[in-house]
């Protein structure tokens, strides 16, 4: 099993957790957010979070919440990721939602780099990507910036409206963008013989389609995953599943894949190194490439 943590991302960092909180850097920006998985104590004072921290997010709901502002700090601002090999420099607008997100997942960025990695490797001229469970968009970011004919699906209309901004503060274009329910989408695509070169999914551990249609990890995991392995190019291609979900481990992610990945699958653990010199586990993921 691996453990796997992002290391050239300066725009963010990490600067301690604990008592189900996180004190992050975006940028120039310090915020302090709720984090389920941090049941120990901080190691910095609470005086200490609370001096450096521009803006503190308050639970009001299961789901939603408002920002405290400690200082001044604008709604939006934007903050860069650059591969390992500086070929390509993504951007992503932030901004402080009212369900306690920014618009990143910074662990993602292990991800990102995978991404590129594999479709500079793989032996097709303009690989085919498919990103499910999208969000704001990073992964498909990092690979169009590669290469990849990038096909983008979430089922929050706004979102994706985010990450085609993100796309436009990148540089990039030309990305397929489509709201819909994600088990539904690949059904179809596997009607209609699509093959993709490149898949990754991050699902939630619940959600909603656009149409109301329900989603619950452990309820629809592995149907997803059957139809999203008829999807893979059967001679180039690569996969990853995330997922970040209280009690879900490698070794379900394992199971899930490793009859398609036979001996090439990896599986571990994401976390982020706070400078505090404590870890936080933030989802477990599967990976594997036929290259």
């Amino acid at each position: 099993m691996l453990l796997l943590s992002p290391s050239n991302f300066p725009d963010y960092e990490l600067i301690d957790c604990g008592d189900f909180e996180k004190l992050e850097r975006f940028g120039k920006y310090i915020t302090i957010r709720p984090e389920p998985q941090a049941v120990w104590n901080k190691k910095f004072s609470v005086g200490e979070w609370e001096k450096s921290a521009h803006v503190k997010f308050i639970q009001k709901g299961s789901n939603s919440g408002e920002w405290k502002r400690l200082k001044e700090m604008p709604d939006r601002w934007n903050i860069k990721w650059k591969r390992a090999d500086n070929k390509s420099e993504l951007q992503f607008r932030l901004a402080l939602t009212s369900f306690k997100h920014v618009g990143v997942f910074p662990e993602q960025a292990i991800n990102w780099e995978y991404i590129s990695e594999s479709i500079a490797s793989i032996k097709v001229e303009k690989p085919k990507f498919l990103n499910l469970f999208a969000y704001t968009g990073a992964a498909s970011l990092a690979a169009k910036a590669a290469g990849a004919d990038v096909t983008h699906l979430d089922s929050i209309k706004q979102v994706v409206s985010w990450a085609r901004e993100n796309m436009e503060l990148s540089g990039l274009k030309d990305i397929r963008w489509i709201v819909e329910d994600a088990l539904k989408f690949v059904k179809r695509e596997v009607k209609r013989g699509n093959k993709y070169h490149g898949i990754i999914l991050d699902p939630p551990a619940f959600g909603n389609g656009p149409d109301g249609e329900k989603w619950k990890l452990e309820d629809n995991i592995q149907e997803m995953m059957k139809h999203v392995f008829q999807l893979l190019d059967k001679e180039n291609h690569f996969m990853i599943l995330n997922a970040y979900s209280l009690g879900f481990s490698s070794i379900i992610i394992e199971n899930l894949l490793k009859d398609f990945a036979k001996d090439k699958l990896e599986t571990g653990e994401l976390f982020l190194q706070a400078k505090s010199d404590v870890k936080l586990p933030l989802g477990v993921f599967g990976r594997f490439r036929s290259f």
